[in-house]
Order: structure tokens, then sequence, then C-alpha cells
């Protein structure tokens, strides 16, 4: 979907390419399934097609994520730093995820910037997740927004359960293009306000039921960094239900990780990340700039 982002005929067209592709990056969540916790350096560098992605984690108190993706053949560049901040509210724990992702469309000269929803751990009266919020995609050159309205369950009810809501509008003027309508785990849709044509900008069933499995390309180029090797263990354990073991090897990498942050403290060394450069104020929060201009092809395939 992100190639698609920089095909269409006018800058409408795409930035309801990039609306679309936005939804598309959320995924259905389960109750009481964790994601494993990055240790400080850890990288994931992977390739679609001609699609480079490469992240690394920049800090690991607070937990904070850069990401550099390039497609030199679409000419598409996007960047993305970002620090989960979970909150607890009794019933539920909400995490906003800071950071502005930018997406640039480098032959159309047009840069998309967006934030991202809150993800929502329900705890009562019957737990669940789901991704709720505003969201705000933005181009300045073209002169058009995108206010996405992401809406959960209520307390006692299911209704509106992963709706969501908006439109698109000139800038400067508010005034109203295209509505936004849809279910961001099922279809979402466009309608224009002069000719009320819809058109569909978001599929789910498509966009995952074309997902694979990466496979590595090049096992001798992987970076010991990187999250399939940190974590091999750990998954293979998981992969075969071994979940004393899973612990187990959770547990060594994360005492290495104490380990080697004492032995920096007792140095008073500083780490420095590798791919990036990352700098924080209290205005902006955290940034950071990539080191290369360009993502290289990866040791690590997604078949297309």
């Amino acid at each position: 979907m992100l190639s698609k982002c920089a095909k269409g005929e006018n800058s409408l067209e795409r930035l309801k390419s990039v609306v679309g592709w936005s939804i598309s990056t959320l995924r259905p969540l389960m109750f009481g399934v964790a994601p494993y916790n990055p240790i400080l350096g850890e990288t994931h560098h992977v390739s679609r097609s001609s699609l480079n992605v490469l992240l690394e984690q920049v800090s690991h108190h607070p937990p904070v994520t850069a990401l550099h993706a390039t497609d030199e053949k679409e000419n598409i560049e996007m960047k993305w730093c970002h620090n989960p901040v979970p909150k607890f509210y009794g019933t539920k724990i909400e995490t906003e995820v800071h950071g502005k992702k930018e997406l640039r469309l480098l032959n159309k000269q047009e840069k998309y910037v967006m934030n991202s929803p809150k993800l929502v751990i329900k705890l009562l009266p019957y737990p669940g997740v789901d991704w709720i919020g505003n969201v705000t995609i933005k181009c300045e050159e073209s002169d058009l927004q995108a206010d996405l309205c992401y809406k959960g369950a209520s307390f006692l009810s299911n209704k509106g359960y992963r709706s969501i809501k908006g439109n698109i509008f000139v800038t400067s003027t508010s005034k109203t293009i295209c509505e936004i309508n849809g279910h961001w785990d099922r279809s979402v849709t466009t309608k224009d306000i002069t000719t009320g044509k819809v058109n569909e900008i978001y599929n789910a069933k498509e966009s995952l039921s074309g997902m694979k499995t990466p496979i590595v390309k090049d096992p001798k180029v992987v970076m010991p960094s990187e999250s399939t090797v940190v974590w091999a263990e750990v998954s293979q354990s998981i992969l075969t239900r071994n979940w004393d073991k899973a612990k187990k090897s959770k547990a060594i990498v994360e005492e290495k990780e104490r380990e080697f942050a004492k032995e920096r403290k007792s140095k008073s060394e500083i780490w420095i990340p590798k791919h990036f450069r990352v700098s924080y104020s209290k205005e902006l929060g955290w940034e950071s700039t990539p080191n290369e201009r360009w993502v290289p092809q990866a040791p690590i395939i997604v078949p297309t």
C-alpha cells in the first residue's frame, strides 16, 4: 500500500492513499499477549521488493524506537521516532504513542506528517485491546489535511467497536472535500461531498491476507543486534509452547542488558546509537535523524 501513495493522479488521491496506508499499519491485538521488551541497540532490518526498513532501539528508559524506511524505486522515505507512554486509569491502561511519522513522496515534493492513535488495554468490565483517539494527517505542500477519529467500545457496549470516522479538507479554508467512514479492521471508504461518489481506500482482508512471513536470505550478514537473533531462543520456545524455557531465555536476555548497563555506568560511558542521531527537548520530544540517506537492502526479506 505504501508504493500506491506516490502513484495518485493528484494531491487528493495521494492523501487518500496515505490515509489508507496509515490505517493499514494498525493490527487487531490479543488481550494478554505482551510484546518483547526491546533492549538498547536492538535493531530490525528488513526489505520487501525495493522498500528497505531499519529500526533501532535508541533508548531503553524511556523506551524510544527510531525508524527509517526508503524506497529508491518509488522515491519514498519515512521517518519516525516514537516513545510509548502508558497511563493506568483503574479499569484500563492507555498508551499514548508520542512522536510524529513523516512520509515523504520525493518525486511529488510532498511531506505528510501524522500522529498515532492510543493503544488501550481494557481490564473491566471485560478484557480487550483497542486503538482509539484522534489522528491528523497533514500535507502543507498541498494544503490538505485528514482528521480521523478511532472509536472503541463503550464501557458497557460494543457499539461503534473499531469504527473510524473523519474527513479530508482544505487546511487554509476548512472546506470539507470528503468524508471518511468504516471500520479499521474491515473496510474504510471516502465519500466525495460534491458528487457523492464512494471509494474504498482500505480493505483489511485484502491487506492482511497478502502478508507473508519474512525469510533470512543471507544469515552471514545478519547483525547480532537483530531482533530475530536477540530473541531467537525465546521465540523458538514460544513456538514449541515451552513456556518455562521461554521465561528463562527472556530472563537471560534481560540480565545481559542490565550487566551491560552497569558496565557502562562504571566506566562513565554514554551509549550512542549506531544508525541514528537522537535528540530530546521538552518542546519537540524525541527526534531522530538517520545517519545514511538511503536504507540498504536487508538480509531479511519479505517475499512479494
